[in-house]
């Protein structure tokens, strides 16, 4: 995702000519014990050189051989609410910006207090997911690698957020509902059975499994790392 400038080549060929150039006045000197001698050398060996070595440079960064190309993707984590799609989220956008690559991440509560206030009907989700597919896409053909983490309940909508990207990784973070009940310290799922909460997926809405996701994780027993592990080679 990087081009080397001409400048950066020109003071990579100064920085490495002058310490070559030191060595070679050196080995010189240590062989002949001629100080003049050791400095006409390394003066005439520095001049050829730094021609030699720029244009060395330039020609190499215009070939491809031994280049691996980094395509920019989509991954899109889907699950229930707390099976661990943001944590998961969290861990690989710190992996990859560690890699030095161009990457950004969507977040379901994140992207809720920017974007205008949806609900949690059907109609609503299905327009918050395209919208955020969208975005999502946008970035994709600008460049950049994009880390989706959303509920993302309903197969048609993922489906449409599939056909708009070029590369959409699905993951699926399968994690049961029993776990995901458990893990629930805000007791959202508490309040969804008791009725206090409309439109809760997975008690009175329905969260529709992806039918052929690139890869499932179930992080009833895994850490976030290993997770995260699982997910790399796909990028």
């Amino acid at each position: 995702m990087f081009r080397e400038s001409n400048g950066r080549s020109l003071i990579k060929t100064l920085s490495w000519r002058f310490w070559a150039t030191i060595t070679t006045a050196l080995l010189v000197y240590i062989f002949t014990k001629k100080i003049e001698l050791a400095l006409a050398i390394g003066g005439i060996e520095a001049f050829l050189k730094l021609i030699l070595y720029y244009f060395h440079e330039r020609t190499w960064n215009k070939i491809s051989f031994g280049k691996k190309e980094i395509k920019p993707k989509v991954i899109w984590l889907t699950g229930l609410s707390g099976s661990g799609k943001s944590t998961i989220a969290e861990g690989l956008y710190k992996k990859l910006k560690s890699k030095e690559l161009k990457v950004e991440y969507l977040d379901g509560d994140r992207v809720r207090d920017i974007f205008p206030k949806t609900g949690f009907s059907k109609e609503e989700r299905d327009r918050h997911i395209r919208r955020i597919g969208f975005l999502a896409s946008m970035l994709e053909k600008n460049g950049i690698i994009v880390i989706a983490a959303f509920i993302s309940p309903y197969e048609e909508t993922r489906q449409f957020v599939k056909d708009l990207c070029s590369n959409l990784i699905e993951v699926h973070v399968s994690t049961p509902f029993a776990e995901c009940k458990r893990r629930d310290i805000k007791g959202l799922y508490a309040k969804a059975e008791k009725g206090e909460i409309k439109n809760f997926t997975g008690v009175d809405d329905p969260y529709e499994e992806p039918l052929n996701p690139k890869i499932r994780i179930d992080t009833t027993n895994i850490s976030v790392e290993e997770a995260v592990e699982k997910i790399i080679p796909l990028i």
